[in-house]
């Protein structure tokens, strides 16, 4: 059976959410801060979907914590009355931070005071994280500032679903690319591509669209659709038309 408050946009009546920007002198490597608030009388199990950023949050009980990309989707219980705010790091932003390959951390999360130290903000708010970041800001890193605009690119052209298009646009070799990203994203340009173009399909659906299924996996590079329902499910949790209902 499925949580009511799960489906039809239900968990809106549960949730808040906001999504500051960063301040200029970050902005290089801090794609945007989350604020999340939530309510829950019955503990509720909500799925958390990956992208390739880096997130340091801080909760309202004094946890801190970086998590790692995730290479598929997760659930994390809410229940009671908390707040959360987190940093969404850009692709590649918070390599100069780790000091090393941001690959030793996908699938992990790890205690926020073993890398920014033990004087963390007591308190989730944006100043305190900022004053964080700014004592911490190290030295523009020209590879970081490239793994982005590579990622920028794959979320901005639907038209990308394959490495090799890559390659050709950015003239580098497969190996070289895929070193960039185990350095810099923490998971693999394949990955990257699949996971922005079933955002595409997402967003579809939250729009309501009338969706043909085999013409929609082929529009996305896959050989069919078999294969397009089974990375939806890995990367989501779910089939396509079970996630649909959520909206």
């Amino acid at each position: 059976m499925r949580d009511d408050r799960e489906l039809h946009g239900a968990w809106r009546r549960f949730q808040r959410h906001d999504f500051p920007p960063p301040s200029p002198d970050l902005a290089a490597y801090v794609d945007h801060y989350w604020i999340v608030s939530w309510s829950y009388a019955e503990p509720y199990r909500q799925k958390i979907v990956p992208y390739p950023r880096v997130n340091l949050t801080i909760a309202d009980d004094g946890t801190a914590a970086v998590t790692g990309v995730a290479s598929e989707h997760g659930i994390r219980v809410l229940e009671g009355d908390r707040t959360v705010l987190g940093v969404a790091f850009r692709p590649g932003g918070f390599r100069p931070f780790l000091g090393q390959s941001v690959s030793t951390i996908t699938d992990r999360v790890v205690p926020a005071a073993e890398i920014f130290g033990p004087e963390l903000p007591p308190e989730p708010t944006v100043e305190a994280v900022e004053e964080l970041l700014r004592r911490q800001r190290p030295e523009p890193d020209r590879r970081a500032e490239e793994a982005a605009d590579i990622v920028a690119t794959i979320a901005a052209k639907p038209e990308i679903t394959r490495v090799d298009e890559l390659v050709r646009a950015f003239g580098m070799t497969v190996r070289q690319l895929q070193r960039l990203f185990a350095d810099y994203v923490g998971i693999n340009p394949k990955w990257v591509i699949r996971r922005y173009r079933l955002h595409e399909v997402t967003e579809r659906l939250a729009k309501g669209a009338k969706i043909d299924w085999a013409g929609l996996a082929a529009e996305l590079g896959y050989a069919d659709q078999a294969h397009f329902v089974r990375d939806f499910t890995k990367m989501f949790g779910e089939t396509p038309t079970h996630y649909a209902q959520r909206y």
